[in-house]
């Protein structure tokens, strides 16, 4: 074997070995990322999840609405990604407790009997206006002593929030996704979908709650959609007796 033979030989091996390397590389990456992703929404390979929605008012069968049907599209491909399985069910046939699957409960508690429950469990910081009447304060959020009213069409606010219940390793979370309009539910689930690596990041695999405002959604849809705050412990501490109502204002 002459010298430029050997050479060409010596650099074919070398780009093979290279590209091997670099293949493994990617691979451990994609995987580690994966594991990660996993861990945060508490599916690992194969898991089973559920879905929670709103009963359409149509009748007994499970009918949900547009918008929810988009919020449950943006779940199911982070759920895929995961590997894992889905279960939609509608908010009065949930009757089961926390931790054993990983839950995503979507609507607000006027609509959604699973997430007024939730919310009186796991946020007592947090209450909702539910009046079916329409005025002013419908829909209101109170969260510690700050109220954030809703505007449709122009300033709306939601929750996400992944609450942790118990301290078994095999413990799944519960994802909550409650918006004062339909629109805000997506919107609330669109931004975890694509923020949920900065969430893991700064979270880790911990309870958070986060207050959301969407932004003109009758001109943007539920894209532009900015974080007012971090209220986790707002949230989760108790609020006292019902005061006299006060003057409401929008977070900045």
């Amino acid at each position: 074997m002459n010298d430029d033979v050997r050479n060409i030989v010596l650099g074919v091996v070398a780009a093979g070995i290279s590209a091997a390397l670099g293949w493994l590389a990617r691979t451990y990456l994609w995987r580690r990322r994966l594991r990660r992703k996993q861990a945060f929404f508490g599916l690992p390979e194969n898991a089973e999840s559920l879905l929670v929605v709103n009963r359409g008012a149509g009748g007994p069968e499970l009918t949900v609405m547009r918008y929810d049907v988009f919020a449950l599209l943006e779940l199911a491909a982070l759920i895929k990604d995961c590997h894992a399985h889905a279960q939609i069910i509608p908010h009065d046939a949930a009757r089961q407790g926390f931790g054993e699957r990983t839950e995503f409960c979507v609507g607000g508690p006027a609509s959604n009997r699973r997430m007024a429950a939730h919310l009186a469990s796991l946020l007592p910081g947090v209450r909702v206006n539910t009046d079916a009447e329409p005025g002013p304060e419908r829909g209101l959020f109170q969260i510690g002593s700050e109220r954030y009213q809703v505007e449709p069409g122009k300033e709306e606010y939601a929750l996400l929030a992944r609450i942790t219940v118990g301290q078994s390793q095999g413990s799944r979370p519960v994802f909550l996704f409650c918006g004062q309009t339909a629109i805000t539910n997506q919107a609330a689930t669109r931004y975890l979908a694509r923020n949920h690596e900065r969430l893991s990041r700064k979270h880790g695999n911990g309870s958070f709650v986060l207050l959301l405002k969407i932004v003109n959604s009758q001109a943007y849809g539920p894209d532009v959609v900015e974080l007012v705050a971090d209220v986790t412990r707002a949230a989760q501490t108790a609020l006292p007796a019902p005061a006299p109502a006060r003057n409401s204002h929008r977070a900045s």
